[in-house]
């Protein structure tokens, strides 16, 4: 593959869109439809360039728009909808460990991610960011021998330095408890580039079995590039999965699900979850009400084998597990 600079995805990241004018200029938006942006949201707008490409312009009707857009209708209030909808924080056993579920835990490994969804449950969440490392969460790891998963998640993992992800692989090496590693990440989504020939290096000679669950929600999310990148991760043994969030006006239409889940298949891809929307402030507007989503799974099913066909799922705080709604 071709070989680049040491974090030269860096480069890539800053060409994202992060002010809403600029954003509006790029997609020729008119005026009535920049009218309906909202301005100053307290969770900023972050947006690769190469997903706003991908973008209809003129136009705030875009399935790829919509996820990433902040509008006025996140300032409606809605009753249920909250800042912490699956309650992280009572699960935390450290600043960055959270244990919520038997056999597995998750690192928050960073506040940063690649892209901002507007739906995105942990958007308020109070992040660590002035201890650096993770000697007090490794601790508790290698004192814990039941944990045989730790979840790297965030913000996203893939945000953090080659160097940074190499320490921690390693010291997860080192306990012969952890028999799996798992990444949860939407950094392929936006800037594919950041599976790269040193990023590779990192998943050699590991004694765990890596899984890497990508987060996408659309077909016009994917293309050759990115498959082509991701099927580098597959060919060091690292197992691929993906989860979804069913948002309104976005993916909950069969046809939609139907392409999304075909197209990962297709390259070796597993569908693993579809997620009820958690309900955070200003989310209201993606809700799509659990008898649709019920509906949506039955007709998929009628056209997709069983492995293409994700587990429908609600999280409920301080239940064991996710709840299948299906």
């Amino acid at each position: 593959m071709l070989k680049l600079a040491p974090d030269h995805w860096k480069m890539i990241f800053r060409q994202n869109f992060t002010q809403w004018k600029t954003l509006a200029d790029f997609l020729e938006l008119d005026q009535p439809l920049r009218e309906q942006i909202l301005k100053h949201p307290s969770f900023p707008l972050n947006l690769p360039r190469r997903l706003a490409e991908k973008i209809k312009k003129n136009t705030l009707d875009d399935p790829i728009l919509k996820q990433f857009l902040p509008t006025l209708s996140e300032q409606i209030p809605l009753a249920g909808f909250v800042l912490d909808p699956v309650e992280d924080r009572q699960f935390a056993k450290a600043p960055k460990l959270l244990h919520k579920y038997h056999g597995r835990a998750l690192i928050v490994c960073t506040s940063a991610c690649v892209m901002n969804c507007r739906f995105c449950f942990r958007q308020n969440f109070d992040y660590e960011v002035q201890e650096k490392g993770f000697q007090k969460e490794l601790e508790l790891i290698a004192a814990d021998e039941s944990l045989q998963e730790i979840i790297l998640s965030g913000g996203d993992p893939l945000s953090l330095s080659d160097r940074v992800i190499g320490h921690l692989l390693d010291e997860l090496s080192r306990l012969k408890h952890v028999k799996r590693v798992r990444f949860h990440t939407r950094f392929p989504i936006g800037i594919p580039e950041r599976i790269d020939e040193n990023f590779l290096k990192l998943f050699e000679s590991r004694p765990y079995v890596t899984w890497f669950v990508l987060h996408t929600n659309h077909p016009h999310e994917l293309d050759d590039q990115i498959f082509y990148h991701l099927h580098l991760l597959q060919q060091k043994g690292v197992i691929l999965l993906t989860q979804s969030v069913l948002l309104k006006g976005i993916n909950d239409c069969s046809n939609v699900l139907r392409e999304l889940f075909t197209l990962l298949v297709n390259r070796g891809i597993i569908p693993y979850y579809l997620h009820q929307l958690d309900r955070v402030q200003g989310g209201g507007h993606f809700e799509v009400s659990e008898e649709t989503g019920k509906k949506l799974i039955q007709e998929i099913a009628k056209y997709l084998p069983g492995y293409a066909v994700p587990k429908y799922v609600r999280e409920i705080a301080g239940e064991p597990h996710k709840t299948p709604l299906f």
